[in-house]
């Protein structure tokens, strides 16, 4: 069951929590099956490779209580969706272009009866909104994200004193990260999940001081 293996690295989830994370990869191979959302090869790895390491991002951010997080190019809703589960009091808004993607964030949300989520149908550049945390999974070279998700993260005094960029991305990252590698945090994520697919993983976070 996907719930016992998130409860492995999340023992204090709630019998909600669980049965919401229980109902995902069925949920998922559902919409799998008529809108190809996720490889379709990929689905036999649906619970380490898009479920778990969404929630890395988890184990190093335990976002507060009303804070706002934006995920961009969510796709079919990692990792926002599997962080909506985590943080109920937070709120997720769920960002993609392509339709029929959305389409299965706003179902999935729906059966989750997750009300901490807001799926937007649009490009990022097109967003006017500023939040606490922008996350993501890789869609582009870092540096190409950050100058797309610019004006979307709050800084100043309206900024919560930790927020930034949140970036899940793999390989050697010392050239990709470019003027920004001094100012961010890179995190193994290994260093806290035991599946190799984790072994050359990272989360990346950058500070908005330093935007």
């Amino acid at each position: 069951m996907t719930s016992d293996i998130i409860a492995v690295y999340f023992p204090d989830l709630s019998e909600l929590q669980k049965e919401q994370y229980s109902m995902l990869q069925l949920l998922y191979g559902y919409w799998n099956s008529m809108i190809n959302v996720i490889s379709r090869k990929d689905m036999d790895n649906f619970v380490i490779h898009h479920v778990l390491h969404s929630l890395s991002i988890a184990k190093l951010f335990p976002f507060n209580q009303g804070t706002t997080v934006l995920d961009v190019g969510t796709g079919g809703g990692f990792p926002g969706i599997p962080l909506a589960i985590m943080f109920p009091a937070t709120n997720f808004y769920l960002l993609d272009s392509t339709g029929k993607k959305i389409k299965v964030v706003t179902e999935v949300a729906e059966k989750l009866k997750l009300s901490n989520v807001t799926p937007l149908w649009k490009r990022v550049e097109d967003e006017k909104d500023s939040y606490d945390f922008i996350v993501s999974r890789a869609v582009t070279r870092f540096p190409d994200f950050v100058k797309l998700v610019l004006g979307n993260v709050k800084t100043g005094k309206t900024a919560v004193p930790e927020g930034g960029i949140i970036y899940l991305k793999g390989g050697d990252l010392d050239e990709e990260l470019g003027r920004y590698k001094d100012h961010c945090s890179i995190t193994a994520i290994s260093s806290f999940f035991g599946d190799p697919y984790f072994e050359t993983k990272k989360i990346i976070f950058l500070p908005h001081r330093f935007l």
